[in-house]
């Protein structure tokens, strides 16, 4: 079968608002993978705002994938004004469709929508591609005599390493190779993703999968020696969600890879790690820990169910520092019950911890689609969401990056948020003049 795999490319806003690539789309990249050991003919297909609309003459099957309900409105408009014969098989999956399966199946018109881990589910459908018959396939949600008909849950993969590598080859190396992205240095990197999910209940946070799986250090290696003899990298960045959560799989992963001369950094919670796990990292080439502090005020903290306190965000900064790993920060502010006092103790926790933090990343909380504090507007006293009257129907806005809309509360409790804002902006600009990112160039630590 010939297979178009569709995705939008996200330029990274971050540093002074110049337009940076993302890391590559991974699950549209794993897809790519299986289906071609399956045996198909797969094409990657990118779109961009403005640049939408694709000829997709001869495929049999044509696969949409949203990785953020922010490009919801991009894929729903490739997939209306793109171009189709032979009937193809439609699909559409991601992260915004694992939430909202139903409004994906009328928004998007897909034939199915999946939900859950996908490579399995994607093979399946591919050979059902003639019948257009469902019901037997787990993990999706169709349309069945115009009703929407969810299947039962898929099972997670026992193990992911019986994935096939990430299909890199079918994207041109300018979007995998990067520099001027591991740290503070120029060394050539690419992204890689060792683990999925996430089991932490942070309240800002969409998180469709609560159970960790790991690769094996044996997959990581093969996937960097394919990469080092492929593009020559001298170095990595790890996105996944939470890679220091299992400490025995991580050790693992650093062992195998420790020959290899490679320099990496990963994202992490600040409550995960000890010093000697961080001996270990530093000594398979780990240059750099992105933690998630988001805040420094307790009551915050305490708000997003992030379920760590200063003292977890001053260990994980003093026992990386002593294992000669440089330390980046994120920060979130402006969830609801911010004001003042609670900006003021962050900026106090901030001020303390500078002279041992390389970098700092500090962006706005946005009540991203999936999360608690979004299906739950009236607790939160959110407003515009889609569950609420007056919604637009513009997904774009929940984006991540320089997002200055009044989400919650009344005029003077944003105005508190405003002035809150800038205060803490300016102070992370001038301690990290040369180093400050305004938004997170991967997505925060759960």
């Amino acid at each position: 079968m010939r297979v178009a795999l569709v995705y939008p490319e996200v330029l990274d806003l971050a540093r002074f608002k110049e337009k940076r690539r993302e890391f590559p789309p991974f699950g549209v990249l794993y897809l790519a993978a299986v289906a071609e050991q399956a045996g198909h003919d797969v094409a990657i297909v990118k779109v961009t705002h403005g640049d939408h609309v694709r000829d997709f003459t001869g495929a049999d099957a044509v696969a949409f994938t949203i990785p953020s309900s922010a490009t919801y409105g991009l894929i729903r408009d490739c997939r209306r004004d793109s171009h189709y014969t032979n009937d193809p098989l439609i699909l559409a999956g991601g992260v915004h469709p694992n939430f909202y399966p139903e409004q994906t199946l009328a928004d998007i018109e897909p034939d199915v929508v999946g939900v859950g881990e996908g490579e399995e589910t994607f093979l399946q459908l591919l050979e059902h591609a003639r019948s257009r018959r469902f019901e037997d396939v787990d993990g999706i949600c169709f349309r069945d005599g115009g009703k929407a008909v969810r299947t039962r849950p898929r099972t997670l993969l026992r193990s992911i390493d019986t994935l096939p590598l990430p299909a890199r080859h079918l994207l041109p190396a300018d979007d995998l190779v990067m520099s001027d992205r591991l740290s503070n240095t120029d060394l050539r990197m690419a992204h890689v993703m060792f683990s999925r999910g996430c089991p932490f209940p942070c309240r800002f946070c969409a998180a469709a999968q609560t159970r960790i799986q790991y690769r094996s250090g044996a997959s990581a290696r093969s996937e960097l020696t394919d990469m080092i003899e492929r593009y020559g990298i001298q170095g990595f960045a790890i996105v996944d969600d939470n890679f220091i959560v299992n400490k025995n799989k991580v050790r693992d992963i650093c062992a195998n890879i420790t020959d290899l001369g490679l320099r990496w950094s990963a994202l992490s919670r600040v409550d995960t790690v000890d010093e000697a796990l961080l001996a270990d990292m530093a000594r398979s080439g780990c240059l750099e820990i992105k933690y998630g502090m988001e805040s420094g005020s307790p009551t915050i903290l305490k708000a997003m169910r992030k379920n760590i306190t200063a003292d977890h965000i001053r260990r994980a900064v003093r026992w990386s520092r002593e294992a000669g790993i440089s330390v980046k920060l994120f920060l979130i502010h402006g969830y609801p019950g911010e004001d003042r006092q609670t900006t003021g103790e962050t900026i106090d926790l901030l001020t303390e911890l500078a002279p041992h933090i390389d970098r700092a990343s500090l962006f706005r909380f946005v009540p991203l689609p999936g999360t608690y504090v979004y299906d739950h507007p009236e607790e939160f006293d959110l407003h515009g969401t889609s569950s609420q009257p007056g919604w637009t129907g513009d997904w774009s806005q929940y984006h991540i990056h320089h997002n200055h809309k009044h989400w919650w509360g009344t005029d003077k409790q944003f105005a508190a948020v405003q002035a809150g804002y800038e205060e803490l902006a300016s102070l992370v600009s001038t301690l990290w003049p040369d180093r400050h990112e305004s938004a997170p160039s991967a997505p925060a630590p759960r």
